[in-house]
């Protein structure tokens, strides 16, 4: 695939994450606990992902693949994922959505540029540039405007 159509696909994940976000924080402020809407996001995930890999998958790990993983692997992903989307419903409520997303791309973006630097999480090494760093401040510059008043 090449980088264009790559990043349109990054894009879109990035809109449906926003639309996402917007439907839960509803569904959170409602029931009145962002942890309940949480679990709405997890339990349709599992099935939508269920549905999603017997529609376009050709092939499941067998077993013996599965049991080669490490342990930890198959839980620290959702545990990450329940925290970040529990305090995505929680904030977006006082901050606003346009904050909150902001914020939480900035917080994303200086971890993977410096987990990549040192290739944390056994992700391939990106030494940090000039050009990395002049697109971060660029992006917390940003930030900034949005959130001023």
């Amino acid at each position: 695939m090449n980088q264009s159509l790559l990043s349109i696909i990054a894009f879109i994940g990035g809109v449906c994450l926003a639309i996402q976000a917007g439907f839960n924080t509803q569904l959170g402020v409602l029931v009145k606990k962002p942890i309940l809407a949480s679990i709405s996001t997890s339990i349709s995930g599992v099935l939508f992902a269920f549905v999603f890999v017997m529609l376009f998958s050709k092939d499941i790990p067998n077993i013996q693949t599965a049991k080669q993983v490490p342990w930890y692997l198959w839980f620290t992903g959702g545990l990450f994922s329940i925290i970040g989307i529990t305090l995505y419903y929680f904030t977006i409520p006082k901050l606003g959505i346009s904050k909150m997303i902001s914020m939480g791309l900035c917080g994303q973006l200086v971890f993977s540029v410096v987990a990549g630097h040192f290739g944390w999480l056994d992700l391939p090494l990106e030494p940090i540039t000039l050009k990395k760093m002049i697109g971060v401040s660029a992006m917390i510059l940003g930030i900034a405007f949005i959130n001023s008043n």
